[in-house]
């Protein structure tokens, strides 16, 4: 939601994200990340990229980052 409102912040929306950072702190989450994707994200698809990382700030296990093309 908070990556939602920032595109919509400047003019844009999640469908004009081109490419996605995933960060998870346990890849196996992986599956579930894709469950909740299909509900935020149209085809075509961004480029995506899932990392696995030791920790995320405030003890969360995902964390996202994108290029918007407005």
């Amino acid at each position: 939601e908070n990556l939602k409102a920032v595109c919509e912040a400047a003019g844009g929306s999640l469908q004009d994200i081109v490419k996605l950072n995933i960060f998870l702190t346990d890849l196996g989450n992986f599956a579930t990340v894709n469950e909740v994707m299909a509900t935020y994200f149209q085809t075509p698809y961004p480029a995506r990229a899932a990392i696995g990382v030791a920790a995320l700030p405030k003890g969360a296990e995902v964390e996202m980052d994108g290029i918007v093309i407005l």
